[in-house]
């Protein structure tokens, strides 16, 4: 069995990202029903393209209706299931009993996913589910790999088994917070997350007021409910033994460059292990790298090996950033390098090209010409067109990093 390498699409950008850089399958918003509520998702013709150019492509496209909509919102979503089912997608992400009943009764073929929203943590429900017409079930991401392996052993062969393996995690119950909706009035389950989960907290005695007290765990800090990143890139074998078949990259809110890595990396990763599925797992070195060489908090890998001991991260909320995009190459051609500037960097600088299923190359931008073949110091302008000597020929759309 092949393994799925499912990605996020927040927009069209991070959709071509997902598609040039390996992804098997996407997931995406429209701009309703879905659990990321912003106005980068896609509305019906926006859609229909994704659709079109994905399927091209041979990817599929999986759209989420996975929020928990109130009883206003249910008379829209015969619609939603219409334009779905004229846009051509694979399959519908839905965590709401009701609205997969509604699924089933709007549009019958249709494939159905259950949300990891809906808290599968066990082979009775996940069989029920597939029962109720899921093809697929996305677990809870409070399950270890052996209970995984077990509600694989126990269910039928036919129902797909889905994963979070890499990204952010929320505290809360499979995604199911109320903190948002109580501190700034933004439904979690509705799409609208603050993350009030990455603030620092201080205590208030009753009798002082405005009088703050730190919160300490230890003397790390005061992010008491600040989760690390879930990482599993290491341990494809064990997750494709536990049979699990779709591996989930969390991120439809990330930047392009973030899905365009993470999707490379774990692409890469996979492709090594189904080469040679029968000899011991080694990830090579500089596939393991990429996954650090983007914004991210501290890795862990979840609750997938027991209780996750070491998954809080107290110090900050924010991330890790060791790399900039600095550029996005047009064109190669008469030894030199045509590309987009995204960030400034100088002459002299030493830079790191990275192009899809491709080692980082190493290159030393010597000389940079703007666009009327003048030598500048920098590039330094935003969206400016500029080349730089190089022997080396790469893709278009390959993209130009610095260390920081």
């Amino acid at each position: 069995m092949n393994l799925e390498v499912l990605s996020p699409a927040g927009d069209y950008e991070r959709l071509m990202a997902a598609l040039n850089y390996g992804a098997d399958a996407v997931y995406l918003g429209r701009e309703r029903f879905g659990m990321r509520a912003s106005p980068q998702n896609f509305d019906f013709d926006g859609l229909k393209e994704a659709v079109r150019i994905s399927h091209e492509r041979g990817v599929k496209v999986y759209l989420t209706c996975n929020t928990l909509p109130r009883n206003n919102e249910i008379p829209h979503f015969q619609r939603y299931v219409e334009e779905a089912v004229e846009c051509g997608v694979d399959a519908l992400i839905a965590a709401d009993i009701g609205i997969i009943s509604l699924i089933k009764k709007y549009a019958p073929q249709m494939e159905v996913h259950a949300s990891t929203q809906t808290g599968i943590v066990n082979y009775v429900t996940a069989r029920e589910l597939y029962d109720m017409g899921c093809k697929r079930v996305v677990l809870a991401r409070e399950l270890s790999i052996d209970e995984i392996a077990e509600i694989r052993a126990k269910t039928p062969k036919e129902m797909d088994i889905e994963a979070f393996v890499h990204g952010a995690m929320c505290v809360s119950f499979s995604g199911r917070c109320l903190l948002s909706s109580y501190l700034v009035n933004r439904d979690a389950n509705r799409g609208e997350c603050a993350q009030p989960c990455r603030w620092g907290y201080h205590l208030m005695e009753e009798k002082r007021p405005n009088e703050f007290y730190p919160v300490f765990e230890d003397e790390q800090g005061t992010y008491i409910l600040n989760a690390k990143d879930m990482c599993m890139i290491d341990y494809i074998d064990r997750l494709h033994e536990a049979g699990i078949y779709s591996l989930k990259i969390e991120g439809r809110a990330k930047s392009a460059y973030y899905v365009s890595v993470v999707t490379n990396a774990y692409r890469m990763a996979v492709d090594h292990y189904m080469a040679n599925p029968n000899e011991k797992f080694v990830l090579p070195d500089w596939v393991r790298e990429e996954v650090f060489k983007v914004s991210h908090r501290k890795y862990c890998t979840g609750f997938f090996f027991g209780h996750p001991k070491d998954s809080q991260y107290y110090e900050t909320g924010g991330y890790i950033r060791e790399y900039d995009v600095v550029a996005v190459i047009d064109e190669c051609r008469d030894g030199r390098i045509y590309a987009t500037q995204r960030n400034k960097f100088l002459a002299g600088d030493t830079l790191e090209v990275f192009s899809p299923k491709t080692k980082p190359e190493i290159i030393k931008a010597d000389i940079i010409y703007n666009e009327k073949d003048e030598q500048v110091e920098s590039a330094n302008h935003a969206m400016m067109k500029f080349s730089i000597p190089c022997d080396k020929v790469f893709p278009k759309d390959a993209i130009i990093r610095i260390q920081k």
